[in-house]
């Protein structure tokens, strides 16, 4: 297996050239280019055309390296209630905030994951952390209603939030940028009180969580 290029000599130098090439990508999708060439970020960068492919063999290459990258576990505050409804309306806040921050990167990786990627590429869209932080927001039902598919749900409530969310309210359904995250926080209310339903119509844990009554 060849040792990628950033990984021999002079490491700490590749790494922060890397970094430039990748902050050039995200400003250069910030102000509007669809899918900056390697070339393009390449200049802006500061950086020949030469260099920048050892690090970036492709368009498609530089424009996933520029995706976000969030390392957090929750997006809950350590001080979370245990309410269920609560902690999934401070997730959904903070997913939203970051899915509007990141907004051209994402569309970026979007449209490259609607196409075929070349063999040893991964995905365009990074798989399950924001299920992982959904998931997190709904921990309290598995004490509380054992019952339910807590880990389906995150599933369901990630299906219908997150870019492909944003992209469809905001060009199609042409809602303003500034309620995406209501949008997104009443739909994944809305999931999780189905979820309740149904599991009380199962036979699971009929209560409702503290907060939910009202306000799904």
């Amino acid at each position: 297996m060849p040792v990628p290029y950033e990984s021999t000599g002079r490491s700490r130098q590749k790494l922060r050239t890397r970094e430039a090439l990748m902050n050039a990508a995200r400003e250069l999708l910030r102000g509007g280019a669809p899918e900056p060439t390697v070339e393009e970020v390449a200049e802006a960068a500061g950086i020949s055309r030469t260099t920048a492919y050892r690090y970036f063999p492709n368009q498609r290459s530089l424009v996933l390296a520029a995706h976000p990258e969030t390392m957090q576990d929750s997006l809950l505050p350590a001080d979370a209630p245990q309410d269920p409804v609560a902690r999934l309306d401070l997730t959904m806040a903070e997913f939203a905030r970051i899915v509007l921050e990141w907004e051209p990167q994402l569309r970026a990786a979007l449209r490259l994951s609607l196409t075929a990627p070349t063999e040893g590429e991964g995905p365009a869209l990074r798989q399950g952390r924001a299920i992982g932080w959904i998931e997190d927001a709904l921990v309290p039902l598995r004490d509380t209603h054992p019952g339910l598919d807590v880990s389906r749900l995150a599933v369901a409530i990630r299906a219908a939030t997150g870019i492909e969310s944003l992209v469809w309210l905001t060009d199609v359904a042409g809602v303003p940028r500034s309620e995406i995250p209501g949008r997104m926080s009443w739909t994944a209310r809305a999931l999780l009180s189905a979820a309740l339903a149904d599991a009380a119509d199962e036979g699971g844990q009929a209560e409702r969580p503290a907060g939910e009554a009202g306000r799904s």
